[in-house]
C-alpha cells in the first residue's frame, strides 16, 4: 500500500510518499498551501496510486488545539472530497524539530521532510496492522 504524508501549515505544506510497500517514507515536495493546493495534491494521489493520505494533526502535546488547528481539519475534509482517497490524523508534535536535526545548514525548516517524518512514525507504529 502506497501513503502520501502531509505536513500541514498555513503557509506552507510538506509532502512526503511512501515506498510501494508502505514501509519508508520520503520527502517530495514543499508546496505553498494557496488556491491550487488541493488539485496538487489531487493529482499527486492519482500520479503515485495512492491508497492512503496521513495528515499531521497540528494539536499540542497536550491535546488542545492552537491556530492552525481549525485550517488543518478543513482542508483533511476538502481533500477527502476532492481525492476519494481514506485519510488518517498522524501525531505531528516536534516533527520540524526533528527534521532540522538532519537538514542541510540553511535548510532547517523543511516541511517535506517534516511530512516524512510523520508519515514514517505513522508507518512504524502501524506495521505490525499491515
Amino acid at each position: 500500500m502506497k501513503y502520501l504524508g502531509i505536513d500541514y501549515g498555513s503557509k506552507w505544506i510538506g509532502i512526503a510518499i511512501s515506498d510501494e510497500q508502505g514501509k519508508i517514507a520520503f520527502p517530495r515536495a514543499d508546496v505553498p498551501n494557496d488556491e491550487g493546493i488541493l488539485q496538487f495534491v489531487a493529482r499527486m494521489v492519482e500520479q503515485e496510486r495512492i491508497e492512503k493520505i496521513v495528515i499531521g494533526d497540528t494539536r499540542t502535546w497536550g491535546g488542545g488545539a492552537n491556530p492552525v488547528t481549525p485550517g488543518v481539519e478543513s482542508f483533511a475534509i476538502e481533500l477527502a472530497r476532492v481525492t476519494a482517497i481514506p485519510s488518517e490524523f498522524a501525531r505531528e508534535a516536534g516533527s520540524s524539530i526533528e527534521a532540522s536535526h538532519y537538514a542541510p545548514k540553511g535548510e532547517e525548516h523543511n516541511n517535506a521532510a517534516a511530512a516524512a517524518i510523520i508519515l514514517q512514525r505513522y508507518l512504524e507504529m502501524h506495521a505490525a496492522k499491515m
